[in-house]
């Protein structure tokens, strides 16, 4: 993983937030590299979570949210860590994680009184990672949600407003919108990328926890007890995406949860196995029932039962099943998967991303042979406008050919293209290399046929 996010910061995927200050715990940039990757990332899954399934339709809703939701949905009153301070250096630990490493399980839904208990019992196995003393504060609950404030000009805080917590809640407000406003009937989904903030006791692993980060989720409203069979579906088709972006299967396992929230029928997680990390969630597949609509109900006094088109009679509050998946999970999931160190014939190494083609950052990078042949400048910045109408490419003339091919290696571009003095003249007018970054292997290609070579 070292060598991954050295990769990540050289190559321009990922920098530290706020770098030339120092930094700022859990906060990251996406690079030149990184963005156009993670946009492809986001492509494929509004491909596959939108426009290919024709009772789902796409939302963006607003960051900012009427206080009452986070109230309504739990993150007010609910959603908290478990914090205890070191009190030789004041840095400050989540406790369910630190008992996790020693093999105890801390419940989400133990009162702090039972996780006092238990990490009492274990303190003399749990050393600050700072400083290494063992002296620690009591446990106590730590909200995570991220206070801001909106129009509120009194300086009182009498109206605080949040961040989002979760990307998914405008989903749940949209609803009656979305069925008045669509010829969408039940069973439909609506899905979002959005952004969530949290206010991590300790932001770690780099991209995996972070303060800042997207969500992609899908909401699938059902009938009432008609659960079971579109769950498993669903399951299916999350496994399946996963495996259509190159991921090894080997990588990836599901793990169920064993201590459900009061309202939750089943709850699934798919994992991966990051280098020096070890298996983590990804994503998580949630059966919720009718919990989210029912509180938003509730709280905002409004009717949010769905009405049946076929039968005026049958009212009732869809049950919603859940996706919910981390991008920068996924990014560096994707990255972790494609990295690959490669020996070659004369002992040398090479880093290789093996992006699938779909994904990579730069689908083709043109080269001219040498840079001070006006010719073949000439001609390869024309190939290069011409393809750059379909695709991602990259004009390269620095430094010798070996070179440039091992930056593009670097970054995942699947073809390198040359344009040499037989592109200009003889039996092999108007044709170009193509190296393939997984076999290295050249071929002669007509100019006019590289949209189609291209194309996966």
């Amino acid at each position: 993983m070292e060598d991954i996010v050295s990769l990540c910061k050289r190559r321009g995927f990922i920098y530290p937030g706020s770098e030339i200050y120092g930094g700022e715990a859990g906060l990251y940039d996406f690079g030149p590299y990184g963005v156009e990757l993670l946009n492809n990332i986001k492509q494929s899954w509004w491909r596959a979570n939108v426009h290919l399934k024709e009772n789902y339709v796409g939302l963006d809703s607003a960051m900012f949210k009427h206080p009452r939701v986070w109230e309504a949905s739990g993150h007010v009153g609910g959603f908290s860590d478990p914090l205890a301070e070191c009190k030789k250096c004041n840095n400050r630990i989540r406790v369910d994680k630190e008992l996790e490493k020693i093999g105890v399980t801390a419940d989400e839904k133990m009162s702090e009184a039972q996780l006092n208990g238990l990490f009492d019992a274990n303190r003399a196995k749990i050393k600050c990672n700072v400083c290494g003393q063992q002296d620690f504060s009591g446990v106590h609950a730590f909200n995570l949600l991220v206070k801001s404030n909106l129009g509120d000009f009194t300086g009182q805080d009498e109206r605080p407003v949040y961040l989002p917590g979760e990307a998914c809640q405008g989903i749940y407000l949209n609803f009656k919108n979305i069925v008045d406003t669509t010829r969408l009937k039940v069973p439909f989904g609506v899905a979002q990328i959005g952004k969530a903030f949290r206010n991590e006791i300790s932001p770690r692993n780099f991209l995996f926890r972070t303060r800042e980060f997207e969500q992609a989720d899908t909401q699938l409203f059902v009938k009432p007890n008609h659960n079971v069979e579109a769950y498993e579906a669903i399951k299916q088709d999350r496994w399946n995406w996963y495996l259509s972006l190159g991921i090894k299967e080997t990588n990836l396992r599901w793990k169920q949860h064993e201590n459900l929230v009061f309202y939750a029928k089943d709850a699934w997680d798919i994992e991966y196995k990051y280098p020096s990390y070890g298996y983590d969630e990804v994503e998580g597949i949630h059966d919720r029932t009718d919990y989210d609509l029912s509180q938003h109900m509730k709280f905002s006094g409004v009717d949010l039962n769905y009405t049946n088109p076929q039968n005026p009679q049958e009212k009732y509050i869809p049950w919603v099943l859940e996706t919910s998946m981390g991008m920068g999970r996924i990014f560096l999931a994707v990255l972790s998967d494609a990295y690959t160190v490669e020996v070659t014939d004369n002992g040398d190494s090479r880093t290789v991303l093996k992006l699938s083609p779909e994904l990579a950052p730069v689908r083709c990078a043109i080269f001219p042979l040498l840079k001070n042949k006006p010719e073949l400048v000439a001609k390869a910045r024309e190939i290069y406008a011409a393809l750059s109408k379909n695709f991602v490419c990259e004009f390269d003339d620095n430094g010798n050919i070996g070179k440039r091919y091992r930056r593009q290696d670097e970054i995942g571009t699947p073809y390198c293209l040359v344009v040499d003095f037989d592109t200009l003249e003889g039996d092999k007018v108007d044709t170009v290399t193509i190296r393939d970054r997984d076999t290295s292997e050249q071929t002669r290609v007509n100019i006019a046929d590289l949209n189609q070579h291209l194309v996966v």
